[in-house]
């Protein structure tokens, strides 16, 4: 499709009827709740640019959480996603996501509204393969929502989501940088990860105190071979007192000289010279 056919059925969608976000959050009095982690993104340029960094959205399912007022929701419909999810804890924009499931014709698109705490969904069992998620995560649950979906990477195609840019920096971490930690290894041990836009905090209503980034995952081609929960213990343990010596933080696992004999991994490095392979080794030794 052309960018000109692109812009032509963008204009021709019902979305494109619909209200203005602002005028939406006046209606249904939608001011963002700190307690819910709401910071807004009104700019429908760069939520058409969030949709474009996932890829495309035709096939399968879209699954978008925290939707708010629907800006996103709306650029996802635009972009030609014919089956979208929205999980949404916060009744009072429920009314708003109604308003363009409403707008919708029946041929057109399909919307799911489930009004729920997405920490509850199971997500990765929710619409049809390919099934991905894109998301301005509050942010005061996105680590906690990140780590479910890398246990479940394999029923996604694509994670494309909004962090602190604290916490993006953390994701895509290597070895031997300040920011490597436990979320750098289990990311990059189930999953291929890019930081894809960095935003102010001018982009957000009302605007955060810190900068945001969008990172883009999807599932290892070459998955490695050790469980999820062998390794997460192994990398929370050796992260948990990151200044000491594996011969000191390993000890919780048991003999840390022999855990790190047997992995063939020198017990006088620190768990942030490590690399996730060195990881994934500790875990398999452990394991069995």
């Amino acid at each position: 499709m052309s960018a000109a056919t692109a812009t032509s059925a963008a204009e021709s969608s019902p979305i494109a009827s619909l209200p203005p976000l602002k005028s939406v959050i006046a209606k249904y009095d939608l001011l963002p709740k700190k307690s819910l982690g709401q910071n807004f993104i009104l700019d429908s340029l760069i939520l058409d640019d969030i949709v474009r960094a996932a890829g495309s959205v035709t096939a399968g399912t879209t699954i978008e959480v925290g939707p708010g007022p629907g800006g996103l929701t709306r650029a996802i419909l635009k972009a030609g996603a014919s089956n979208v999810i929205v999980i949404e804890k916060d009744d009072r924009c429920i009314l708003a996501l109604n308003e363009i499931k409403e707008s919708l014709s029946k041929d057109s698109a399909n919307i799911t509204i489930i009004n729920d705490d997405a920490l509850k969904v199971k997500t990765e069992t929710l619409g049809t393969e390919p099934r991905r998620v894109i998301a301005n995560l509050p942010y005061n649950i996105a680590t906690v929502l990140l780590m479910h979906w890398l246990r479940h990477i394999t029923s996604f195609s694509s994670l494309t989501l909004m962090f602190q840019k604290e916490v993006a920096d953390r994701i895509v971490a290597t070895a031997g940088t300040r920011a490597y930690g436990r979320l750098s290894v289990m990311t990059a041990a189930f999953a291929d990860a890019s930081i894809k836009m960095i935003l102010p905090p001018s982009a957000f209503t009302p605007a955060p105190k810190v900068t945001s980034a969008l990172v883009h995952f999807t599932p290892k081609k070459d998955f490695p071979p050790v469980d999820f929960d062998s390794l997460e213990t192994v990398a929370k343990v050796a992260f948990n007192q990151r200044r000491k010596m594996l011969r000191s933080s390993l000890k919780p696992l048991g003999d840390a000289a022999k855990i790190c004999e047997a992995a063939g991994i020198a017990s006088d490095l620190r768990a942030e010279n490590l690399s996730v392979a060195d990881f994934i080794k500790i875990a398999l030794f452990l394991k069995g």
